[in-house]
């Protein structure tokens, strides 16, 4: 988006994707395959551009400390 100088506006209208999943994506909440390949598919990119795998393991823990505070 950088490269392009889009904002989150232009990304939704570009993409066309709604904006319940744009919410989500400003929240880290799932979404579907479809969104990313509308996100990918506007910005020319390939999924490992826009995103990364992040293990359960690590979510586990992160989830388990956000509850501590």
């Amino acid at each position: 988006m950088i490269d392009k100088k889009w904002n989150r506006t232009k990304l939704k209208e570009k993409s066309e994707i709604s904006t319940a999943s744009l919410a989500k994506l400003g929240k880290n909440a799932n979404i579907t395959t479809d969104v990313l390949v509308k996100i990918c598919n506007a910005l020319e990119c390939d999924f490992s551009d826009i995103m990364e795998m992040v293990p359960i393991e690590e979510t586990a823990n992160s989830s388990e400390k956000n509850a501590e505070d």
